[in-house]
């Protein structure tokens, strides 16, 4: 297994870890321990699940070398007895996840390994939050699935699941989606799905769940690529998840979307959907259509077609270890067909960073990105985005900006709310919405931050950029307008100059420096960028930050503003 083990063998724990990544751990057995011997079990478990962020996975039955020795019936009862007595007191429970025969020399008696989760009981809200994008071309079933999912109930065949998820009327009456919305499923403690079908609030669905899938539906059409691309920049999300139909294969906006997900470098996995509509044939056809295109050179990707329980098991603990396994499932939302094996495989999904990358964000100031913008009666003005790093509490005194001046105003937060339930407290990496009461919505948009006043921002006018053409029709030269997309910042920008080349061509690579046509932005050194205009398209990262001409350039203190 491609996973960071902890080899507990004699009551001492020998580890090797991967960075950033869910742990997993072998145990021989667990038959029997001492009073003593419990406790330490119990104190090496509380900080498995805290190194985790909430989760650990054992495997019984295993060596400290990875040897398969396997326990009889009677010493994994005993063993799963144990590790259920150790989580009941650290305040988690445990989900066997497979089980499974093993040869061992030639013993004759019957003897198995086990493969155990152990996740927290959900505590304050403080439960383990991924966010998946979906992507897919027009019509190929991401919102029906989607709905099947958060609803829990199977599609009619004519997107009646669908429904709930469209925010506008031309999207019910066309079917198509055209803005990004957000829906949550659940997993407790015990791995069992929770979702609008037994809870009739968000705020339920939170209280229940011990992990927490957000699912960023976003548009397929190529009219609102742009929606597409400021999802996936601004939201930052974990995963993505491709949605192919099985009837009509690659298609329309499916390789631009994969190619995106690539450059931003995110983790993807994919689904065939409407296996309901055409014969096994077909299906099959489109899998090894798929498996071509992630074998090319551009993809070098490892497809791994999930068929069973155990493979799915197996795809979400590999998935995360290795950046070229891609795991496919086909399914259908109106059969419901392999349906339970995304969930088996969503609900074992561990998260990319752990617990010492998260406290190291944390410790950093405060640093909210604003997305959304709205006006809620009674409340007052709604800002909607992701806290890159800090915590932000009720009743915090932040600054926003920058305006089309350079400036930064000051505000304070009223309230706060996460998955459309209250929350006293946000933790990096979280999204949320915050209430900004009277503050005028009209001073506010999209691409600003929410910083604390103790940061000094860097906003720029003019910024560098390290490069690669991907895609254009001529040559890409001084004087070319091309939009930008840097985290949730989305702007117009001209190229001013090409450091050592006059101009580019599809395929090559140069350091340019770029001057948004506005206003001002506040970027990061080292953030990924991705910029396109028409079928030009290409992808870099900010390597140099040149201020603001001189009347921008002043003292921190005097760009403060009270509004």
């Amino acid at each position: 297994y491609m996973l960071i083990h902890g080899f507990l063998w004699g009551g001492i724990c020998y580890k090797k870890t991967w960075p950033g990544k869910s742990p997993s751990y072998f145990s021989l057995k667990l038959v029997n321990p001492t009073q003593y011997r419990f406790e330490h079990l119990a104190t090496q478990l509380k900080w498995r699940l805290q190194e985790g962020r909430g989760e650990a996975v054992y495997q019984i039955g295993v060596e400290d070398n990875g040897l398969l020795v396997g326990l009889t019936e009677a010493d994994m009862k005993a063993s799963l007895n144990t590790l259920k007595k150790m989580a009941e007191k650290v305040g988690a429970d445990i989900t066997l996840l497979r089980e499974r025969e093993v040869d061992y020399d030639s013993d004759r008696n019957t003897r198995k390994i086990a493969e155990v989760l152990v996740r927290k009981v959900p505590d304050d809200q403080q439960f383990l939050d991924l966010r998946v994008a979906v992507l897919g071309n027009v019509d190929s079933g991401k919102s029906t699935l989607l709905g099947v999912l958060t609803q829990g109930e199977l599609d009619n065949g004519r997107g009646r699941a669908r429904l709930n998820l469209f925010r506008h009327l031309h999207e019910i009456q066309t079917g198509r989606t055209s803005s990004i919305s957000f829906e949550i499923l659940g997993f407790n403690s015990k791995g069992e799905v929770v979702n609008y079908s037994e809870s009739r609030t968000a705020e339920e669905i939170c209280e229940s769940s011990s992990k927490m899938i957000t699912f960023i539906d976003l548009a397929g059409h190529h009219k609102y690529l742009k929606t597409t691309i400021f999802g996936l920049t601004s939201y930052c999300p974990d995963f993505a998840m491709l949605v192919v139909s099985a009837n009509t294969g690659i298609a329309g906006t499916t390789r631009e979307h994969l190619g995106l997900a690539m450059a931003l470098k995110v983790p993807i996995f994919i689904v065939v959907s409407k296996v309901d509509l055409c014969s096994r044939g077909t299906v099959e056809r489109t899998v090894r259509q798929l498996e071509r295109v992630l074998k090319q050179p551009g993809c070098n990707k490892v497809p791994m077609v999930v068929l069973n329980p155990d493979d799915a098991v197996s795809a979400a603990q590999q998935f995360t270890q290795s950046t070229c396994i891609t795991p496919i499932f086909t399914l259908s939302s109106v059969s419901g067909e392999n349906l339970d094996l995304l969930k088996v495989f969503l609900n074992i999904l561990p998260p990319l960073s752990n617990s010492k990358e998260q406290e190291e964000l944390m410790q950093q100031l405060t640093e909210f990105q604003v997305d959304e913008i709205y006006s809620v009666p009674d409340v007052g003005t709604v800002v909607g985005g992701t806290l890159y790093s800090g915590m932000c509490r009720e009743g915090e005194r932040l600054v926003v900006g920058p305006t089309d001046e350079g400036r930064f105003l000051r505000l304070k937060v009223g309230s706060i709310q996460r998955n459309r339930s209250a929350c006293r407290v946000l933790r990096a990496g979280q999204a949320a919405t915050l209430a900004l009461g009277n503050f005028d919505r009209s001073l506010l948009r999209k691409g600003m931050v929410m910083v604390s006043p103790k940061m000094n921002p860097t906003i720029c006018c003019q910024f560098e950029a390290a490069i690669v053409l991907l895609f254009h029709a001529k040559t890409f030269r001084r004087g070319s307008q091309v939009t930008i997309h840097v985290g949730n910042v989305r702007q117009t920008a001209t190229v001013e100059c090409l450091h050592g080349k006059d101009e580019l061509r599809t395929g090559e690579r140069a350091v340019v420096r770029f001057r948004f046509i506005k206003h001002p932005e506040y970027l990061r050194l080292g953030a990924k960028l991705l910029f396109r205009e028409g079928v030009t398209k290409g992808i870099g990262h900010v390597t140099c930050l040149l201020p603001p001409s001189q009347n921008h350039n002043q003292n921190h203190d005097q760009n403060l503003q009270d509004y």
